[in-house]
C-alpha cells in the first residue's frame, strides 16, 4: 500500500462531519490532507456518489475511514482507483449483498435499537434517551446534547442499501472495535474485523470513540496512512 496524503473521513447515521471535529487537528498537524464529507443520509447510492466527488478533488493515494454506517460507504466507494486503504470505526463492514441494517440484524439486539423514532419519509432519529445512554454515554452531558440536537436522521434506504462489490476484499483494512457499543454490538465488529481480515484495535469506549478517544483513533488513522 502506498503512503497516503489524503484522508477522508465518512460520518455515520445520526450524525454530521463533525463527529471527527477532535480528530481532524490530529491528523492535519502530520501533514494530512483531511476531509470530511457531509452525508445525505437519503440512500446508500446519494452517500457513495458523496464521497465519490470527494475523491475526485483529491491527488494521488487516499485513506477512507468510516464509522458506523459509513463503514457501508467506505466499501462501496473504495473500489476507486485512488483508494489505497480502508479503515472502520465502529463500523459496519458488509459482504455482496449484504447492509448495515442486515448485519446488524444478524446480532442480538442492541439498546440503541428501542430508542429509534421512523417519520412519515422513512427517516428515523435517536430520542434524548438513546443518545445520552446508548449512542454517547461516555461524552461529557453538553456534548450529548450536542449531538442529539444536530443528529442528521437516516433513511431506512441509507441503512438498507446493500453493497455491490466490497472494495475490503481487495484493499487494505483496519478496524477499531468499540468495547462499550450501545449501537452495535462489539460480538459483531469483532467478528466484521476478523471476516475483513483487519489489522484490529480494541478501545473501551462508546459508539462514537472518536470522540470519546480522539487520539486513539487518530494513531490507528496514521498507522494506516503510512502503510
Amino acid at each position: 500500500m502506498s503512503v497516503c496524503a489524503n484522508v477522508i473521513l465518512v460520518h455515520g447515521a445520526w450524525a454530521d462531519g463533525s463527529s471527527w471535529s477532535k480528530v481532524i487537528p490530529l491528523l492535519a498537524q502530520k501533514g494530512l490532507n483531511v476531509s470530511a464529507v457531509q452525508l445525505p443520509l437519503s440512500s446508500l447510492v446519494d452517500d457513495v456518489a458523496t464521497v465519490e466527488r470527494a475523491l475526485a478533488l483529491v491527488e494521488g493515494p487516499t485513506l477512507l475511514v468510516g464509522h458506523s454506517y459509513g463503514g457501508s460507504v467506505i466499501s462501496e466507494a473504495g473500489l476507486d482507483a485512488k483508494v489505497a486503504g480502508l479503515v472502520y470505526v465502529a463500523a459496519f463492514a458488509p459482504d455482496e449483498g449484504q447492509s448495515a441494517g442486515s448485519l446488524g440484524a444478524s446480532a442480538a439486539p442492541t439498546p440503541l435499537g428501542a430508542c429509534l423514532v421512523p417519520d412519515a419519509h422513512g427517516y428515523l432519529k435517536i430520542t434524548q434517551e438513546g443518545v445520552f445512554k446508548y449512542f454517547a454515554q461516555d461524552l461529557t452531558d453538553a456534548e450529548k446534547l450536542v449531538l442529539y440536537a444536530t443528529q442528521t436522521p437516516a433513511n431506512v434506504q441509507s441503512l438498507g442499501g446493500n453493497i455491490s462489490a466490497p472494495a475490503w476484499k481487495i484493499k487494505p483494512s483496519w478496524y477499531i472495535v468499540a468495547s462499550e457499543d450501545g449501537a452495535i454490538q462489539p460480538s459483531l465488529e469483532r467478528a466484521m474485523a476478523e471476516t475483513i481480515g483487519a489489522e484490529t484495535t480494541e478501545i473501551s469506549a462508546s459508539h462514537v470513540v472518536m470522540l470519546s478517544h480522539p487520539e486513539s483513533v487518530a494513531a490507528v488513522i496514521l498507522k494506516a496512512a503510512m502503510g
